[in-house]
């Protein structure tokens, strides 16, 4: 892995007149008017490695606990988790996937081999019945990802069809006959995936006249209202995104962006349990620096659309290293340290602040595979455990629907240097956080020091709220390159947070080094 080396600046003009403070915060009840949208905590589940067999899918014959097939252990702590929206089959998958080869009696589904990743042959028994009954049960919303790389139109337009149509059509009426009376509903429906490269690597003109043809003919059917969705750029390319909204414009809903946090494409990305200090504090760096490419991208969608009505759908996110040893290449099966935690919780806060064109966010992916919620054995042990990220999306369920709050912090920061995106490297505060009004009154408070050795005190004035009590969690480990596995499950769990004192409408906050804390004010 490339050593990256940090050095730590101490910003003493924020330190002269806080005492014993490390940190001041203030938040004001009336400036929030911002909904963060549920969508933003979306899942994504790619037919890769053992995501979907093994994972999410063991069948009805399984000797592993399951409810028609679905892994019991892993659909109790995804519904646990409120997703809110589960996007499939892929990634890279969904250009080569042809919905009709998963469909009907399973004995009669003809196998595939899954040319993208690792070559493995699939025998196509989890198709769109199984993901579309998943997600009502889990009460999720479905996010299709159609092909168009090597499928026709003809394809996705009965694929719509045959999901959506209540109908005398022929494809409601195939799946009449394959065993679901009622039609499904269908909002989120996506017109390829990376179509910039392993969807078919277009041209932005080429894909921008491709998506014209195709979301013509994906149509509403019986009150079922379709949310279109672009392929959009990768991380940087801003070009990609102007030729999009030049050359599509209105006729998409939104319009996706993929970001990795990813020390590079080629070679060694690093170890997901292994790594120094150096190689935290740039990750923290990396997982940031999301927030300048979508403020870029935005900037070029208000130049089209400046009353925002087209979203931008971060719908691939997290981190990418190296697979774990000894499991299958092409599998991307990896671990799942305190690190990970903090990307995911730095990068909500970043959505957080941008929801007036953010509609959602996608992590990948949902078991087995990249920054996943939960790990099974491949062993055939029956075995899961829970994932430090998956404890962030946990604590972090009241955001959800929540209406964001500015939080105007002073505190120390750390700099970092930067790869070729943010050469001059950048300076991040200690301290990272979010605040939201939820639903029911009450307030949800985020704060993460990334900091590996230093606490941080802090205080938050609430202005134009009666704070009665507060309670909190917390999320840390002695090493922020500790994990959870199956003999040592909960090395890294949620802990109640017993370090916060509310006096006179301020909170007073301990936070320790390397932890990720959310309050709960009422």
């Amino acid at each position: 892995m490339r050593k990256v080396f940090i050095t730590i600046a101490i910003m003493l003009g924020c330190t002269l007149t806080m005492s014993a403070e490390d940190a001041k915060a203030t938040i004001d009840i009336k400036q929030g008017s911002q909904k963060i949208h549920k969508e933003i905590y979306g899942q994504f589940a790619e037919h890769l490695g053992s995501c979907i067999y093994g994972g999410l899918w063991v069948g009805e014959n399984s000797v592993i606990p399951n409810i028609n097939g679905y892994r019991k252990d892993v659909f109790d702590a995804l519904k646990n988790l409120q997703v809110p929206v589960l996007r499939w089959p892929g990634g890279c998958f969904a250009d080569e996937y042809h919905w009709m080869d998963g469909i009907g009696p399973k004995e009669n589904r003809p196998k595939m081999q899954n040319n993208n990743w690792g070559g493995t042959i699939e025998d196509n028994s989890f198709g769109t019945h199984e993901f579309l009954n998943l997600c009502e049960m889990l009460g999720c919303e479905p996010y299709i990802s159609g092909n168009v790389g090597s499928g026709t139109v003809e394809e996705l337009a009965k694929w719509v069809e045959y999901m959506t149509s209540d109908g005398d059509t022929p494809m409601a009426k195939l799946r009449r006959k394959n065993g679901r009376d009622k039609a499904w509903k269908v909002k989120f429906l996506g017109v390829g995936n990376e179509s910039w490269g392993c969807g078919g690597n277009m041209r932005p003109e080429y894909y921008a006249d491709l998506y014209r043809r195709y979301s013509v003919y994906c149509r509403n059917y019986d009150g079922n209202k379709l949310y279109k969705i672009a392929s959009g750029a990768s991380d940087y390319d801003y070009t990609w995104t102007k030729v999009l909204m030049n050359n599509i414009g209105n006729r998409m809903d939104g319009v996706s962006l993929h970001y990795y946090t990813v020390t590079g494409w080629s070679g060694s990305k690093g170890s997901a349990t292994k790594f120094n200090d150096d190689d935290y504090y740039w990750t923290m760096g990396k997982c940031l620096g999301i927030e300048d490419v979508i403020i870029k991208h935005s900037k070029l969608m208000d130049a089209k659309d400046p009353q925002k009505k087209i979203g931008l759908l971060v719908d691939e996110w997290g981190t990418w290293w190296d697979e774990e040893p000894g499991t299958i290449a092409g599998h991307l099966y990896q671990q799942n340290a305190l690190r990970d935690a903090f990307v995911a919780a730095l990068s909500l806060n970043v959505f957080h602040r941008h929801t007036d064109r953010v509609r959602m966010a996608n992590i990948a992916q949902i078991v087995n595979v990249l920054q996943s919620m939960i790990l099974t054995d491949q062993k055939g042990t029956g075995h899961m455990v829970l994932t430090p990220t998956y404890h962030v999306f946990d604590m972090y369920k009241g955001f959800q629907e929540a209406t964001y709050l500015p939080m105007d912090i002073t505190c120390d920061s750390i700099a970092v240097r930067g790869d070729q995106h943010a050469k001059d490297g950048r300076k991040i505060p200690v301290l990272n956080t979010s605040a939201a009004k939820q639903t029911d009154g009450s307030l949800i408070i985020s704060l993460s020091n990334i900091s590996l050795d230093k606490d941080q005190t802090i205080s938050i004035d609430l202005k134009g709220f009666a704070a009665k009590n507060i309670t909190g969690r917390i999320l840390t480990s002695k090493n922020a390159t500790d994990y959870n596995d199956f003999e040592h499950p909960d090395v890294i769990k949620p802990m109640e947070f017993k370090k916060a004192k509310l006096k006179k409408n301020i909170i007073t906050a301990e936070i320790p080094a390397k932890s990720i804390v959310v309050l709960n004010v009422k």
